[in-house]
């Protein structure tokens, strides 16, 4: 089947251009949703904001002291593994070598 490509094309847009005014925000009224999303209001909830009070809040967090095969890197002191010790005087890590 052979197409012509100069011609004009026709869409649905272009044959229902008799649609009034009315029509059209009837529609859209329908289409709109009245509902609010409730989701959205309980992760709101879940943010802290800076300063806030946290005086009444507990650590959930173990902490395990620093282990004889890590060092704490002099440059962002982090605690990391010897394998990713690359100055030994220093005790800087990779990353910040």
């Amino acid at each position: 089947m052979a197409t012509d490509y100069d011609a004009p094309r026709v869409t649905e847009s272009d044959e229902s251009t008799d649609t009034s005014l009315e029509q059209l925000t009837a529609g859209r009224k329908e289409s709109q949703s009245p509902a609010v999303d409730v989701e959205d209001i309980d992760t709101a909830e879940s943010f802290e904001l800076p300063g806030a009070d946290l005086s009444g809040e507990e650590f959930t967090v173990r902490v395990i002291p620093k282990q004889a095969d890590e060092f704490t890197c002099t440059s962002c002191f982090l605690v990391h593994h010897r394998s990713r010790l690359a100055d030994a005087q220093q005790l800087i890590c990779r990353d910040c070598a």
